[in-house]
């Protein structure tokens, strides 16, 4: 999968391509003393930063900044809030890290002995004395902010879009039950390792075949609870779209940490729903054309924890394609 968008107010997520790609997290927790934040030390560079890495052939941004944090700290992270990425000189050309807010309390961070040496938790202030590159303070703004405005806990709502499935035109039975293709299903364990990096602990489906065996992956992985929804099959929203978009503003009212799994008529639904809770900034980056998302994409909406109904950011990630 790769990166279409990212956040409102992040101009190196549409920047040029850049020779050096990495993802990190800054990963936050509250405790009576407020807010801290997780630095690690690198022996080989002797500079404070954040837990951060090269993307690995075939991974996306998210699954990378997860996994840094996890091999370099020992820490399982959920990601929040996007965060600005940074982009400086390096001597191959422009290096981009991309940053994600990670709420990681009450676990213990342990440095790997390897890249990390020392970790120390730190209050903002601390953290900007000591990080070592400047341009680091630029996702800690962000996220300090996001504090203060009682925003930076978050919960994601998850949009998929099927997996690619077998040709209408070689397909006699009944339409709901069409299966994946074979692109489809190596598309659904690709979907299962992006949804990893939020954990959702729900998933609802359309319970048409397709829907069920993109997310089926995932659900046998995370043992996430599942719901169908009929109301979001393609026959049903061409029946009753109001249905549809009705079920679309309740799984949202849950506050929960959700993914949905639709179809492409369903689709604009969806995206009515988001564009009419979304800040105007925000909304502007909610695919506007059909197909919206390919089959096997994702949309990652934040969602405010503390403020319900207050939606927060956009990310949109592409699926490969044979």
């Amino acid at each position: 999968m790769t990166l279409a968008l990212r956040s409102i107010d992040d101009p190196e997520a549409v920047a040029e391509p850049a020779a050096v790609v990495a993802a990190g997290a800054l990963p936050w927790r509250v405790n009576g003393g407020g807010l801290q934040l997780l630095l690690i030390h690198r022996e080989r560079y002797d500079d404070w930063s954040w837990p951060k890495g090269k993307i690995d052939p075939g991974e996306t941004l998210p699954e990378c900044a997860v996994r840094e944090v996890r091999e370099e700290v020992g820490l399982e992270a959920s990601l929040g809030l996007p965060l600005p990425a940074i982009r400086y000189p390096v001597t191959s050309g422009a290096k981009v890290v991309y940053y994600w807010a990670a709420h990681v309390g009450g676990i213990k961070a342990v440095p790997d002995g390897k890249e990390v040496d020392a970790v120390r938790w730190v209050s903002p202030e601390q953290a900007r004395r000591t990080l070592t590159n400047p341009l680091d303070t630029v996702p800690l703004e962000a996220l300090v902010a996001a504090y203060e405005a009682d925003l930076l806990e978050t919960l994601p709502f998850l949009v998929v879009r099927h997996a690619k499935a077998k040709p209408r035109s070689s397909w006699t039975k009944e339409e709901g039950k069409r299966p994946l293709a074979a692109t489809g299903k190596r598309q659904a364990q690709s979907v299962s390792n992006l949804l990893d990096s939020w954990r959702p602990a729900k998933v609802a489906t359309s319970p048409w075949t397709r829907c069920v065996q993109t997310v089926t992956p995932y659900l046998q992985r995370s043992g996430a609870a599942v719901k169908f929804v009929g109301a979001i099959t393609e026959d049903e929203h061409h029946r009753r779209p109001g249905k549809a978009r009705r079920a679309i503003e309740k799984l949202l009212d849950k506050q929960v940490a959700l993914a949905v799994c639709t179809h492409r008529p369903v689709l604009p639904s969806v995206l009515a729903v988001l564009e009419e809770r979304l800040p105007r900034k925000a909304a502007g980056f909610l695919p506007t054309e059909d197909p919206y998302l390919r089959p096997g994409s994702m949309l990652v909406i934040q969602q405010s924890a503390a403020k319900p109904g207050k939606l927060l950011s956009v990310e949109i990630y592409e699926s490969f394609e044979d």
